[in-house]
């Protein structure tokens, strides 16, 4: 399930941690991402190599393609990739408000799903 996030108080996190809650928040939208495509990469493994210089570009570049997908191709992730070398919050800004679109759309069908359950009454 994806999570909805306020951004401005993202942006207050990131400042009063002095960018680690960056760190968190690439870790917990990739794994809401790969969830939400059933795929089996692991975000622990992809957050720790984003540290890393030069393995970090394969990291953003995998991360785009993820972004791509979860926004239905919106965004090209060659775009993505350099907005992620050259300008990476807006990279934040694109993939937050595209979770959010779908945590907002998610919360939207389980509340109008029907009710499985059987009230004795």
């Amino acid at each position: 399930m994806i999570k909805y996030r306020n951004l401005w108080m993202q942006v207050l996190l990131f400042i009063i941690t002095l960018g680690i809650y960056g760190i968190y928040w690439f870790y917990s939208t990739t794994k809401e991402m790969i969830l939400h495509q059933n795929r089996e990469d692991s975000a622990a493994l992809w957050t720790i190599l984003g540290l890393i210089p030069l393995v970090n570009l394969f990291v953003h570049w995998k991360h785009s393609e993820l972004v791509n997908q979860v926004a239905n191709g919106r965004y090209s992730r060659w775009l993505l990739f350099v907005l992620w070398i050259f300008i990476w919050p807006a990279v934040w800004l694109i993939v937050q408000i595209e979770l959010n679109k779908l945590a907002t759309s998610e919360a939207q069908y389980s509340q109008s799903a029907p009710n499985l359950e059987t009230n004795p009454g």
